[in-house]
């Protein structure tokens, strides 16, 4: 393999990269830009090509981030993310062990299409270069900036963000030792939406998929994203368009998006902010404009969009503790609470009226726990499996983190997919299991590099260290699902056949609503 080396040359210039703190033979490219910075005249526009530079571009520190809310608390404390000012949040961090013709992993990070960062400490790549994998975080526009509806400009700008990443990285990795006929596509939760858009598009711009925690189905009707955006105007005293919107700061337009959410995700009301919006409790999110996207990426994969893309899917066992329990909300619902919440978001009365008989002994908030991770992440996983076409393999996390009650909660898996426990310690703790972290980062990597997450067949030097039994595609007749619990890991078939069996016979749900794949 060839040296490795601190400079590369982009199709916009040279970048000069820094070695690795913690992983010797790997090189980082941090805050490279992708695209031009999405302001002035180029703010709620579609991305543009940066400009070209002169000279060797230090690529050694973060790159700004895009602008967002402040996080509330306990998320503040739970995921820190930082702050980092400055115009170009349009970047790309690399990580890469050097030489030629390797896999490529490009990261979409998650925050409810509101938050995040390819700064945070969680997702260094680091250890996916050391095992030979190029790797790529992006940043993209977020909230209003990069999903609201805003007559006067094109919508789906964080996705159109994501897809100008992909086409740089399709340009450009080769400078960095990838392959960019070789490409990998992940995100967890918002990210694994996004992940679950573009997959539906068919862009040919990646190989293979990983969605994690995210739905197919979080996607809004124009007309209740307008309602969002009719009241940021209203509340900002500005036109809804983006010729209004764009006489103000940023900041200023973040902070009343931050309040704006915090009121769907309190009290989802679907007569005030529209049913797609209540059904994700997200106040933006990738939107049906009849342009990028069409139709909900769930119906696009089941008419066969993405068949030849393999396809990665999965959840944690108790996705919504993240939001429930360090909260305090699972302490204080009462029953009727939890039945007005359960209507708001599309809940079948029937549904609801299954969920108390089966878990009759628990309290209305641990009882909305369950039925909220089924809605939210669960159920919906297996509706993108069963919709995808083509071949696919899915996962269970279920590892139980000790911190505070959290259980295997949203988003735990992801350390341990990274291999970064040190970065997760706020979430898993200071006892996370580094085989399981060893286990889930080998499959991650092996699916990247063979298109087989149960790649244990291969036997290659340096891996004799990991023991990861077989693990089988996804099909309608086993439901195969490979579970990570750090107990076995042992691959299970149809793990929550009878609540998913509930959701299949309910009522019908709209076209634009989660859980819509019926079969």
């Amino acid at each position: 393999m060839p040296a490795l080396s601190v400079i590369a040359r982009t199709a916009y210039g040279t970048v000069r990269g820094r070695p690795d703190d913690r992983v010797p033979g790997v090189t980082a490219y941090l805050g490279v830009p992708y695209a031009a910075a999405p302001f002035g005249p180029d703010r709620f526009r579609a991305p543009r090509a940066p400009e070209v530079w002169d000279g060797v571009r230090d690529a050694v520190t973060f790159g700004a981030t895009a602008p967002a809310p402040r996080s509330r608390p306990p998320f503040d404390v739970l995921m820190p993310i930082a702050d980092i000012p400055g115009e170009h949040c349009l970047n790309l961090n690399i990580w890469t062990p050097g030489g030629e013709g390797l896999p490529v992993l490009v990261w979409l990070h998650g925050g409810g299409f509101q938050h995040g960062s390819n700064s945070y400490d969680l997702y260094g790549g680091a250890n996916f270069a050391r095992d030979g994998v190029v790797f790529v975080g992006v940043n993209y526009r977020l909230g209003f900036e990069g999903f609201a509806l805003l007559p006067g400009a094109p919508a789906n700008r964080g996705l159109r963000d994501q897809i100008a990443a992909l086409e740089w990285v399709r340009e450009n990795i080769a400078a960095f030792g990838g392959d960019p006929r070789n490409v990998t596509l992940v995100g967890n939760s918002a990210g694994g939406a996004c992940v679950a858009a573009l997959l539906s598009l068919d862009l040919g711009l990646f190989r293979r998929a990983v969605v994690q925690s995210g739905s197919a189905g979080w996607v809004q009707a124009p007309e209740d994203a307008m309602l969002v955006t009719g009241e940021a105007a209203g509340r900002l005293g500005v036109e809804p368009t983006a010729e209004g919107f764009a006489t103000l700061d940023s900041a200023r337009i973040a902070e009343v998006q931050g309040a704006i959410e915090g009121e769907v995700n309190a009290w989802p009301d679907p007569e005030r902010w529209g049913p797609t919006t209540a059904a994700a409790a997200m106040s933006t999110q990738p939107v049906l404009d009849g342009d990028l996207l069409v139709r909900a990426p769930l119906h696009a994969l089941a008419a066969g969009a993405g068949k030849d893309v393999p396809l990665l899917t999965g959840y944690t066992s108790e996705e919504s503790r993240l939001f429930m329990v360090p909260t305090g909300a699972a302490e204080m619902l009462t029953h009727d609470m939890v039945t007005a919440t359960a209507r708001a978001t599309g809940v079948p009365d029937e549904v609801l009226a299954a969920y108390r008989e089966r878990y009759a002994d628990l309290s209305p908030g641990e009882l909305l726990t369950v039925l909220d991770s089924d809605r939210h992440f669960r159920i919906p996983a297996y509706d993108l499996a069963e919709a995808h076409a083509g071949t696919t393999w899915m996962y269970e996390f279920g590892w139980r983190s000790s911190v505070g009650d959290l259980g295997a909660c949203h988003v735990l898996e992801v350390g341990f997919v990274f291999d970064n426990l040190h970065a997760h310690e706020i979430l898993a703790g200071p006892d996370a299991p580094q085989g399981l972290a060893d286990a889930m980062h080998r499959a991650w990597t092996g699916f990247a590099t063979h298109g087989d997450p149960g790649w244990d067949r291969y036997d290659l030097p340096g891996w004799d260290r990991y023991d990861l039994p077989g693990w089988d595609r996804y099909d309608l007749g086993t439901r195969r699902v490979r579970l990570f619990d750090g107990a076995g890991d042992q691959v299970v078939h149809d793990p929550i056949a009878r609540n998913r069996d509930l959701w299949r016979g309910s009522a019908e749900a709209g076209d634009h609503r989660p859980l819509m794949h019926r079969r």
